[in-house]
């Protein structure tokens, strides 16, 4: 199974994108808001990912090395909610068990998973062929949020290495995220061109980028703008990766690149 994370798809949309249960927080509610123009059913259920050095993630039963899930910890409800066009429901959940988690990150992702009708509205019965196989096809969309529980000292800190620009089709960046410490990372990784001027101008920004435990690197190409008056062969490109609270927003990390 494909495993994409994101806030929205199809016409599911949730919030919020992810959750931590940090200090004493012990409950979250969510909410599932069907943007479309049909009624959809959609099934709620825990899955276990891996994320790959290049961002993909991977469906797994078992985890890996330095990976702890936190599923077994959480209790959610309802299970499956049916909406209309246009309606949202919440979903409760709660972190259970707490006193019997080690110190260390608990990470498991909350997987929402469009139920397609089996016949949708206003198709007629296709044509009977006795002298061929008749084959449809139905997407089903999915996402997933991730849930994390940090249990004890938990810290993390990360250098952006490897800066290059790919000119080969359109102008992109390619950047490596090297992650320290036994908790994820996550933010958002903005590029800015400086001209030999001095001008400064954004180029490119990528939202809700995350290094999760127990990776320590992932691997990024963000495409850039081609705007003008911008030369991506003199001048320099400035990227910081910051996160961003209710309280705060941190620079987690920052580098430059000359443009040659």
């Amino acid at each position: 199974m494909a495993i994409q994370e994101t806030c929205a798809q199809g016409n599911l949309l949730v919030t919020p994108v992810r959750v931590v249960f940090e200090g004493t927080k012990r409950a979250e509610e969510l909410n599932l808001a069907n943007s479309g123009k049909d009624t959809a059913r959609y099934l709620i259920s825990f899955v276990e990912i891996r994320m790959n050095k290049n961002g993909t993630f991977q469906q797994i039963n078992e985890p890996d090395s330095g990976q702890q899930f936190a599923s077994k910890y959480l209790r959610f409800f309802p299970r499956s909610v049916v909406l209309g066009p246009n309606e949202a429901q919440a979903i409760k959940l709660q972190l259970t068990a707490a006193s019997q988690l080690e110190p260390g990150e608990y990470r498991s992702h909350l997987y929402f998973r469009a139920v397609p009708d089996e016949k949708p509205i206003g198709e007629d019965d296709p044509p009977k062929d006795s002298t061929g196989i008749n084959v449809k096809l139905t997407p089903v969309f999915g996402i997933t949020i991730p849930v994390i529980i940090p249990v004890g000292e938990t810290a993390a800190s990360v250098q952006l290495s490897d800066l290059s620009v790919d000119l080969a089709k359109d102008p992109g960046l390619n950047v490596l995220f090297n992650r320290l410490g036994n908790s994820s990372v996550y933010g958002d990784l903005t590029v800015d061109y400086v001209s030999p001027q001095g001008k400064t101008t954004q180029v490119g920004v990528a939202r809700g980028l995350a290094v999760y435990t127990p990776n320590t690197q992932r691997y990024l190409h963000l495409p850039l703008e081609n705007k003008p008056g911008i030369n991506y062969h003199t001048g320099k490109l400035r990227v910081a990766y910051i996160t961003k609270s209710k309280a705060s927003t941190e620079q987690l990390a920052q580098a430059e690149l000359q443009l040659r």
